[in-house]
This record gives C-alpha cells, sequence and structure tokens, in this order.
C-alpha cells in the first residue's frame, strides 16, 4: 500500500479580518500553495495595503518554495484577497471553482458593474471542476465543491488535511451562514456531511474563527472533532434540524463589515475595478438593497 504523504502548513492570521492564510507545501524548496490570501483594507479611508501578503511572500522566499497555485475557497465577503500582488511577485495561478461565474452574474447585477465585465470567470487562470485534482510536486490537492454559504465554495483535500474555507467553523462557533445571495442551508448541510465523511483523525484548516471571549483564535480541528463537539452539525443533528436553525439565526446576522468592497474585489480575482477617466478606480455601494 502507498505510504500516504503529510503536507507541512505555515498559516497566517489577519487579525482585523480574523482570517486565515495557508501555505501549503512538503519541505523546503518545494512547491506550494496559498489558500485564502489577504489584502488589508482600511474602510474608513478606502486605502489598501499589503503587510499580510508581504509575511506570506517573504515566508516563502525565506524557505525557497515555489508558488504553483494561489488558491480561493470562495469570493470571501470579509476580506479582499491579494491573488495578484502575490502572483506578481512569485508567480502561480490563481484558482476558484467554477461556479464563480454564478456568483459574478448575480454581483454584477446587484452592483450595477460595467456592461465589460465578464461573467465567464475569466479574470481568473483556473477555473475548477468539481473533485478535480491539482498536481502540487509531490503532493496532490483535490479539490472538493462544497457549496451552500455560497454556490461557488470549494474545499482544499491535500494529504492528510483539508482547507475548508467558510463551509464549518470551529466546534464552538459551528458553521457558515447561508443568507448571501445563492445560499442554501440544506446544500450547506450536505456539504458540511461530505467533509465529515472523512476519516477521523482528518485535520481541518479554517479560513476564519471568531471564538468566544474564553479562548484564543485557532485554526485547525479535527473530523472527529467537529463530528463530536460542533454547535450546529455534531452527529445526531438531521438536516431538517439544521436548516430549521440556520434559517433563524441568519436573520438575526449583521452583514459583514466589508461585504459591500470585497465581494465587488473579489469576483475580479483581487483586481479593482477599472480606472475612471481621472485615474482612480471606485467601488460601488447600492443603497437600500441588500
Amino acid at each position: 500500500m502507498e505510504n500516504k504523504k503529510v503536507s507541512t502548513v505555515k498559516t497566517f492570521f489577519d487579525g482585523p479580518t480574523s482570517t486565515f492564510t495557508h501555505v501549503v507545501f512538503e519541505k523546503v524548496g518545494s512547491h506550494c500553495a496559498i489558500i485564502d490570501s489577504v489584502l488589508n483594507y482600511d474602510p474608513k479611508s478606502g486605502r489598501t495595503s499589503t503587510e499580510s501578503a508581504d509575511e506570506v511572500i517573504e515566508f516563502i522566499q525565506q524557505q525557497k518554495l515555489q508558488v504553483d497555485w494561489i488558491l480561493e475557497t470562495h469570493a470571501h465577503a470579509d476580506h479582499l484577497s491579494a491573488g495578484p500582488y502575490i502572483k506578481k511577485h512569485l508567480g502561480g495561478k490563481l484558482a476558484i471553482g467554477k461556479h464563480i461565474q454564478e456568483v459574478q452574474t448575480v454581483f454584477k447585477s446587484i452592483f450595477h458593474l460595467e456592461d465589460t465585465f465578464k461573467t465567464d470567470g475569466s479574470q481568473f487562470d483556473f477555473l475548477i471542476e468539481a473533485d478535480e485534482e491539482l498536481p502540487l510536486g509531490n503532493l496532490k490537492i483535490k479539490c472538493l465543491f462544497v457549496p451552500g454559504h455560497t454556490p461557488a465554495c470549494v474545499a482544499y483535500a491535500i494529504e492528510d488535511a483539508i482547507f475548508i474555507g467558510d463551509t464549518m467553523f470551529m466546534p464552538d462557533v459551528g458553521t457558515a451562514r447561508c443568507d448571501f445571495p445563492g445560499g442554501n442551508a440544506k446544500v450547506l448541510y450536505q456539504s458540511a456531511k461530505r467533509i465529515l465523511s472523512f476519516p477521523n483523525e482528518t485535520k481541518l484548516y479554517m479560513c476564519h474563527d471568531y471564538p468566544p471571549n474564553e479562548r484564543e483564535a485557532a485554526y485547525i480541528t479535527t473530523v472527529l472533532d467537529e463530528r463530536q463537539h460542533n454547535i450546529h452539525i455534531h452527529d445526531g443533528v438531521s438536516e431538517e434540524d439544521f436548516v430549521r436553525m440556520r434559517m433563524a439565526r441568519d436573520v438575526t446576522l449583521e452583514m459583514p463589515a466589508l461585504i459591500l468592497p470585497a465581494v465587488q474585489i473579489n469576483i475580479r480575482a483581487g483586481e479593482f475595478p477599472p480606472k475612471e477617466a481621472n485615474g482612480v478606480s471606485y467601488l460601488k455601494i447600492p443603497l437600500n438593497y441588500l
């Protein structure tokens, strides 16, 4: 029987957005993938900066890693992607699930974007098919479609670990909301159960953590921990009960603080909107719509 390889993971935390960025590789000098990068954004001034991405870049350069993939688990609503900035400095292909096309179509209408904005996903270098495998040196990445939070959510199974995006959180936090356009609580239940069907010892890496006051932010758990202790979807919770809970909870939640800038940038694969005649890029805020 072939021995299962073990990936090495270096995780970075962006405090203002509670986001974890993961660099996955085999060893010093090997190929790597970057999952869910962060471009810093100040909502008061509208200015962006690159402190979080620069920390990732510095580590990759120190470890002499070759970037093959810059992966997004979905078009995030809580932080801006630094994908293009990292690609400019390190190379690699920007990739996301193929159903980003659905998300682009919905939000092109919501933000009344320019006619030339394409909804075919062509802003990304690579659109991922369900269960597609991507090479990563001696490792491999299996791409799992896990919609529900958004139609385009993908989890990345890399050897002994799964990077699950916003599908689930740490056991004491629960699961992702499903009230964004294209979200579906029934579908999220099925996606979470797919992840929880992996062996109990499988490590699950978070994209975010919103911890209770008594603990620090954490980014790793296991299938067994989630099955036993996840407050929303532990073993024994039925699909009907989950959907009822999720729908009741979602109507009480505020919109993420950065949803308006984040989605506009992230459906463009992290690029800014086209500059206008004065040389400045602008974001839109739809009034009394969301």
